[in-house]
C-alpha cells in the first residue's frame, strides 16, 4: 500500500483523538491582546512545544523580549522554531503558524463557552476559539507529523517551523526573528528552506477549497483632536466653542464615500488595472454576490457585479473607518462635549502601495481639510502601525503542488484568491528567505474568526489534515 493511501486511512481512523488535541489547545486561553492573559499565551506556546518535541520534532524556544502594553512591561511570547528531517535529497518546507486568539466572553453573544471546544455532531461544527484562527490548522500540522511517525513513514520532504504567540496583536519581534535566524546560514533554523506554507486564511466561499497568492498590506491611522483643557457641559458652552468631535467627524466623512471610493488623492491612483488574465481568474471563481451577502450577514454587497466585488476585496485599497475613541458610548444621555477625541481608520493596501508611501498622502491631505475647517482645535495625525502587501507567482511548483493536493483530496480544482486581509510576516518570510510563499487554507468563509461562535467544519479539519500532508508529498514529486 502507498505510504500516502496509509497516510490517509490513518487520518480518518484517528479522528476523534485529533478533535480531543484541538479541544486541549481550545481550552488554553492564549489572548494576546489582553495582559491578563500573558500567562496563558506563554503557557499555551509551551503547550504546543512539547506536542512538536513528543512527535520527534527538534525545537528551540526564543526570547522575543518584554514590551509595554496596557500600562504593564510584560514578556513577549515565545517564537517556537523547530525541524524534522536533514535529507539533503529532499526538499525543506518552512511551516508557519500562530498560537494566540482573539479575545472572547460568552457575554459577547457565544453560545457556548468559547474557551471549551463543542462538537456539533448534528452540523459537523467543531466550536471554539481558535479552531479556525490558528490552532485548528497548527493541530492538522501536529496530526500529519503523529501519522507518520505512528506508521513508521518517512516525512516525503524536510519540515521546519515557524509558530508565534503575538500574530493578533501585532507579531511583535518576529520580523527581527525571522531576519536573525536568516542570517545565521547553515547554523539555523532556516537553512535550505525551499518553500513556505502559511494556513491562515479561508475559502472564498464555503463550497470550494482555495489557494492564496496574495495579501493586502495595511496602513493604520488615528486622527487626533484636542480643543479645551477639559471636557465640558454642551448646555454651557455648546455652540460657544470649537467642538472636537465635530472637526473630527467631518474629517472622517471625507476619507471614503459610500461606494467605497477612497478620496485621498493619489491612493487609488497609485493601482495599475487588471491585466485580462487576472479578470479571467476572478470570472471563473466560484463565487457569487450571494455569498459575500451570506457571509456579512445582510444584503449589502457594493455591486451586482461578481468580478467588481472580487477586486474590490482582492486587487482594489480599501479604506474603513473602525471606531472614535473618547466618545461617549455609556448607557444614558450624557451630553458632554469631549475635550479630546481620536477616530481610528485603516487602509487595506495591494501593490505597489506600501506605508511608506501612503503615510505622506494621508497626512498631507487631512491636514489641508482640516484647515478649510478654520477651526481653532488642534489635529495630529498619526500612523499606528502597518504591513506592506504581497503577491507570489501561482504558477510556481509550491502552488501546483498545493492544487494537486487539493483535487486528490476534494476532486475539485481550487479558486486562486487574493486575501482581503493582512499577514505582514508573509512578505518578511518572502523577502528574507528568497523563495515562494503559499497560503493553503483548512477553513470555510463562514467560520467566523475573530467573531463569536468561531468554528471550523470537521470535514474542513480532517479533509484539511489529509490535504496538508498529501500537499507534502505533491511536493517531493514536483519537477
Amino acid at each position: 500500500m502507498a505510504a500516502r493511501t496509509k497516510f490517509v486511512e490513518y487520518i480518518d481512523k484517528n479522528a476523534d483523538s485529533f478533535i480531543e488535541r484541538l479541544a486541549q489547545a481550545v481550552r488554553i486561553q492564549s489572548i494576546s491582546s489582553d495582559a491578563r492573559r500573558r500567562q496563558d499565551v506563554i503557557a499555551m506556546g509551551n503547550w504546543l512545544n512539547d506536542q512538536l518535541v513528543s512527535l520527534g520534532v527538534t525545537t528551540k524556544l526564543v526570547d522575543l523580549g518584554t514590551h509595554v502594553m496596557q500600562g504593564q512591561t510584560l514578556p513577549l511570547p515565545p517564537a517556537i522554531l523547530g525541524k524534522l528531517g536533514e535529507d539533503k535529497n529532499k526538499r525543506t518546507i518552512l511551516i508557519y503558524g500562530h498560537y494566540d486568539v482573539q479575545p472572547a466572553l460568552k457575554s459577547d453573544g457565544w453560545n457556548t463557552d468559547p474557551f471549551e471546544l463543542v462538537v456539533d455532531n448534528e452540523g459537523g461544527k467543531l466550536i471554539g476559539r481558535g479552531t479556525t484562527d490558528d490552532k485548528g490548522p497548527i493541530m492538522g500540522w501536529l496530526n500529519v507529523i503523529e501519522a507518520h511517525k505512528s506508521l513508521g513513514l518517512d516525512m516525503p520532504v524536510n519540515l521546519r517551523f515557524c509558530f508565534e504567540g503575538m500574530e493578533e496583536n501585532g507579531s511583535e519581534e518576529l520580523d527581527e526573528c525571522v531576519i536573525s535566524e536568516v542570517g545565521k546560514g547553515k547554523e539555523g533554523y532556516f537553512s535550505g528552506v525551499d518553500c513556505v506554507c502559511i494556513s491562515d486564511n479561508y475559502w472564498l466561499n464555503t463550497r470550494t477549497p482555495a489557494l492564496t497568492y496574495g495579501l493586502r498590506g495595511i496602513a493604520y491611522f488615528s486622527i487626533n483632536i484636542t480643543g479645551p483643557g477639559q471636557d465640558l457641559h454642551s448646555g454651557l458652552f455648546g455652540r460657544m466653542v470649537h467642538e472636537p468631535m465635530t472637526d473630527l467627524i467631518k474629517l472622517m466623512s471625507r476619507l471614503v464615500d459610500n461606494n467605497g471610493n477612497i478620496l485621498i488623492p493619489g491612493v487609488d491612483e497609485m493601482v495599475p488595472p487588471p491585466t485580462p488574465e487576472e479578470i479571467k481568474l476572478y470570472k471563473e471563481m466560484d463565487y457569487t454576490t450571494a455569498d459575500v451577502e451570506e457571509a456579512a450577514g445582510g444584503p449589502i454587497a457594493i455591486s451586482e457585479d461578481k468580478v467588481t466585488v472580487l477586486m474590490a476585496r482582492m486587487r482594489s485599497s480599501s479604506l474603513s473607518l473602525h471606531g472614535i475613541e473618547g466618545a461617549f458610548s455609556d448607557v444614558g444621555c450624557k451630553t458632554v462635549i469631549p475635550s479630546k477625541v481620536g477616530g481610528k481608520f485603516s487602509i487595506r493596501l495591494v501593490p505597489p502601495q506600501t506605508p511608506e508611501n501612503i503615510i505622506p498622502l494621508v497626512k498631507a491631505y487631512l491636514e489641508s481639510e482640516f484647515a478649510k475647517l478654520n477651526s481653532k482645535n488642534k489635529m495630529f495625525v498619526e500612523y499606528l502601525h502597518g504591513g506592506k502587501p504581497w503577491v507570489a507567482d501561482v504558477k510556481h511548483w509550491n502552488f501546483e503542488a498545493a492544487k494537486r493536493a487539493i483535487e486528490a483530496i476534494y476532486n475539485k480544482t481550487p479558486d486562486y484568491t487574493r486575501e482581503g486581509g493582512s499577514i505582514p510576516v508573509t512578505l518578511t518570510f518572502a523577502e528574507a528567505l528568497g523563495v515562494n510563499v503559499l497560503l493553503l487554507p483548512m477553513g470555510r468563509a463562514d467560520d467566523g474568526a475573530h467573531s463569536t461562535n468561531e468554528k471550523l467544519d470537521r470535514s474542513n479539519f480532517i479533509e484539511g489534515t489529509k490535504v496538508l500532508g498529501t500537499y507534502l508529498y505533491e511536493v517531493a514529486a514536483a519537477v
